[in-house]
């Protein structure tokens, strides 16, 4: 009898084993069955510490809100450049689905090499983004085949700080508007404090090294400003060997020449400890501005100077970062949903509160969802009035070699006068030729 208990007990322990190893398989099987309906997609931010942590929390909240979408983030693998890292992902077939820090500056060599959907092939783009991006604005992203493989996302346009208090002390009132203006002003800032023969309070500060990135904070933005919204491209022709570029030679050369802006190089952050009155910088210098100023530090944002005889409205460059898909994915129409999502209002929002980076938004400051924002943030209102009037970079290949020439040709003019303006600019042309026609022949 105990022996049939027994028994009994077994079989039922093991048809309740089986029963359990049945309904685990079940479960299995709907669980791989569920995943096999769900679309992953790899998206690469920028490595910056507040990208990295909008990123972080608009892929939660996207997984949290879309099953039929994952999203798998990863900050771009690091290296010299993303562009780099880009390019070599392409090559290798190793891309991300989608990123959104792509430089307009390099286009060319990515849409060459075949590595972006283009996104005019989805039929909501056009009306879609030409109710958030002006249309002039949007259509300095088209690239040169008449398509458009980058989605216009954030900007930050360089605009000029400048310290209210020697201001003030020097007896100037308001925004300076034009090159009069600034250099009438730079006389009276530019100061010998110590008494020593030596300038040692200026006017302003530039590194003055023939690198091609620095002009983008010094030539580059009053030529955009001085040529009212006109880059170094008129498609494919060279245009930069004009009025607005040597005017803004001669501008540059007339401070150095008389010392308003110190040749050597100057070390720390000059504009707070208050031996440099004016800055060109971008939006995201206000954090650092306000974590590291004294009480009693005042400063405003003004726009790019220009020209006594310019008309018209102000332009400047933008430091662009727009969002690509890249064709190596096999979901672009679920890309496609997240890129929307990434540039949706809510997430514009999110950028202006963690990164202090102005989103490319026509309706930015009528919104009443920003409004808040900029009552708490004011100065960041300046910047954003600025963004429909920001021109970027040329998407061709030989950029960063033609701003090189351009800088060779700059410290020899500007800096030490070896060269007239008309001179420098003529002979920045002519290496800009050179650079273009050898690297076709390559």
């Amino acid at each position: 009898m105990s022996k049939w208990i027994l028994n009994k007990k077994l079989y039922g322990i093991l048809l309740i084993v089986l029963l359990v190893v049945a309904s685990c398989s079940r479960e299995r099987k709907k669980i791989e069955t569920e995943k096999s309906d769900i679309i992953t997609l790899k998206y690469w931010c920028a490595t910056n510490p507040q990208e990295i942590k909008l990123a972080k929390l608009l892929v939660k909240e996207w997984n949290e809100t879309h099953k039929d979408i994952y999203i798998k983030l990863q900050p771009i693998p690091a290296s010299q450049s993303s562009e780099e890292v880009l390019l070599a992902a392409i090559a290798g077939k190793t891309t991300p689905d989608i990123c959104s820090n792509m430089w307009p500056g390099a286009m060319d060599d990515f849409t060459s090499s075949g590595g972006l959907v283009n996104f005019d092939r989805f039929p909501d783009f056009f009306d879609y983004i030409q109710k958030r991006v002006p249309i002039d604005l949007l259509e300095s992203f088209r690239a040169t085949d008449g398509k458009y493989y980058q989605l216009p996302w954030k900007t930050n346009p360089t605009m000029m700080m400048y310290n209210k208090k020697m201001f003030r002390e020097a007896g100037i009132e308001g925004e300076l508007l034009t090159y009069s203006e600034y250099i009438d002003a730079a006389k009276k800032i530019t100061k010998d404090l110590n008494g020593d023969g030596d300038f040692d309070q200026w006017m302003g500060y530039r590194n003055i090294i023939s690198i091609w990135w620095q002009r983008l904070f010094d030539y580059y933005p009053l030529y955009i400003a001085a040529s009212g919204g006109k880059t170094l491209f008129d498609g494919s022709e060279l245009i930069f060997n004009n009025k607005a570029s040597v005017d803004v030679f001669r501008f540059f050369h007339e401070i150095y020449k008389n010392g308003y802006f110190p040749i050597s190089t100057l070390q720390g952050d000059n504009f707070i400890t208050g031996k440099i009155a004016t800055q060109i910088t971008g939006p995201w210098n206000i954090a650092h501005i306000e974590k590291f100023r004294d009480e009693d530090f005042e400063y405003d944002i003004m726009s790019i100077p220009v020209p006594d005889d310019y008309e018209g409205k102000v332009y400047t460059r933008g430091d662009f970062k727009n969002i690509s898909i890249f064709s190596n994915t096999k979901h672009p129409e679920a890309a496609w949903k997240f890129a929307k999502y990434l540039i949706s209002p809510k997430s514009d929002l999110k950028l202006l509160k963690i990164c202090a980076q102005i989103p490319i938004r026509d309706n930015l400051l009528t919104d009443s969802l920003y409004q808040e924002y900029f009552q708490k943030n004011p100065k960041m209102i300046k910047f954003a009035k600025q963004a429909p009037y920001t021109r970027g970079v040329d998407g061709i290949s030989d950029l960063k070699e033609i701003f090189d020439g351009i800088s060779q040709e700059y410290e020899k003019s500007v800096v030490y006068g070896v060269k007239s303006p008309e001179e420098a600019v003529r002979d920045a042309e002519k290496r800009a030729k050179v650079i273009i026609e050898w690297n076709k022949s390559r």
